[in-house]
């Protein structure tokens, strides 16, 4: 690295040249965004090119800041540290990692506040500073809500998140399948609030759109799926990440979870008899027909058909994850072999090829999924892989009811190359669709 002496020498010709360069070979424009020095990582590889004010590059993807003194020459040969606002998703798992060193090091709590991103990242992060929710921001309350369980803040903080997660699957319920489908087939590390959050989501899209649930009945629903598991959250993730199978203490806690979390909740407040019974009986296996159950157990017969579908999606270290169609399978049919009521009525709600899959087409291409469609067999896809297998330059939207562009398989997540950015195929999500018959 040069030292400070030769860079005040050598910046301007080098900056002036760069210019030049730049101009002459013009990139596509960036939306650049401000980063504070306290959301780099040092020691870690860079998971973004930091770049200064006018886009020229102060720092390569991967490249390692050794120390906080090498940070600081860097933000000053810049005037600053600037990313694209399409890299933020990288910035926030950076962030997010370095507060869970923090914790883990049981470093004061003055220290861990003090660790921030820019507030300018904050605001723009969802491409223009528009109303879209912000999901990883929104899986970081889920997780620090099911971690954190104060009494006398959890039922607040709870309201907050169910009202944010409920508004997005109301506004635009393909983009809400398409956003936590996508981050519980990648990110392991936060398995028990992502896990949550696509259970509550699919089981109030079953309730509102098939099974014609009144309002009321549905909130409790969503509610009690999002803290069915609220005991053992910790435990949850760890699995997630381990290689060895269960200890017998772990088995344990696994079995008492939901008598746990019932308990839990009494001790935050909760006072619903329907909820907490919700959330007692949720890994019951009880097949039969909705109509026989009572207003509890019809709730947690729907979570524990979702529950099934959202687990096998999962990736963890020691097991892959399945196909979403084969996942959907498994909860069609219940105990007994038959055709189960609520997990009939949840493929209904998110169809068999769900927002945020893959799917190989007819046509040989690779394609995600973006609309649920007029039935739950052709959904609205947008192809990322061409026939040649190699990926496309901008996603091509295909109609999948049409013959020539039909799905013939299901394709894991852990199959596709093609990394997914959140922030740029959303929008995807709200484009016209045909009109569902439910």
């Amino acid at each position: 690295m040069l030292s400070a002496d030769s860079w005040g020498v050598l910046a301007p010709q080098f900056r002036a040249f760069v210019q030049q360069v730049a101009m002459h070979n013009r990139l596509p424009p960036m939306n650049l965004v401000p980063v504070s020095l306290e959301s780099i990582r040092i020691g870690v590889p860079l998971p973004f090119p930091l770049v200064d004010k006018d886009g020229i590059l102060l720092a390569r993807k991967e490249f390692v800041v050794k120390s906080k003194d090498d940070l600081i020459d860097i933000s000053n040969r810049g005037g600053g540290l600037y990313i694209d606002v399409a890299d933020a998703e990288a910035l926030h798992r950076a962030y997010v990692g370095q507060l869970q060193k923090l914790v883990r090091d049981e470093k004061p709590l003055g220290e861990i506040a003090e660790s921030k991103l820019s507030a300018d990242i904050l605001r723009k992060r969802n491409t223009g500073g528009d109303e879209r929710v912000d999901w990883l921001d929104l899986q970081e309350q889920g997780n620090s809500l099911l971690r954190d369980r104060t009494p006398e803040t959890f039922l607040e903080r709870l309201e907050r998140l169910y009202s944010q997660l409920n508004r997005e699957a109301v506004r635009n319920p393909d983009g809400t399948l398409f956003a936590l489908i996508h981050l519980s087939g990648t990110e392991p590390r936060m398995y028990s609030a992502t896990h949550a959050m696509l259970v509550s989501v699919m089981c109030g899209l079953a309730s509102r759109e098939v099974l014609n649930w009144p309002s009321p009945v549905e909130a409790i629903l969503c509610k009690a799926a999002l803290t069915m598991n609220a005991s053992m959250t910790e435990l949850q993730d760890r699995l997630a990440m381990q290689l060895d199978p269960p200890t017998p203490d772990q088995l344990a806690t696994i079995e008492g979870h939901a008598n746990a979390s019932c308990l839990l909740l009494q001790r935050a407040g909760v006072t619903d008899a329907t909820w907490l019974e919700t959330v007692r009986d949720h890994h019951g296996q009880t097949p039969g027909p909705l109509r026989l159950k009572s207003p509890a157990q019809r709730l947690a017969r729907l979570i524990q058909r979702a529950d099934m579908f959202s687990a096998g999606l999962a990736p963890r270290v020691a097991r892959k994850p399945v196909t979403p169609a084969a996942a959907m399978q498994a909860c069609y049919f219940d105990e007994n072999h038959q055709v189960d009521e609520a997990g009939a009525a949840l493929i209904k709600a998110v169809g068999i090829y769900q927002p945020g899959s893959f799917v190989r087409l007819a046509t040989d291409e690779v394609a995600v999924v973006t609309k649920r469609g007029a039935n739950t067999s052709t959904p609205r896809v947008a192809v990322l892989i061409n026939r040649s297998g190699l990926p496309t330059v901008e996603p091509t939207i295909r109609d999948t009811g049409l013959r020539e562009y039909r799905v013939i398989a299901s394709v894991a997540h852990r199959d596709v190359k093609v990394k997914i950015n959140l922030e740029r195929l959303l929008p995807l999500t709200m484009a016209p669709s045909s009109d569902r018959p439910w």
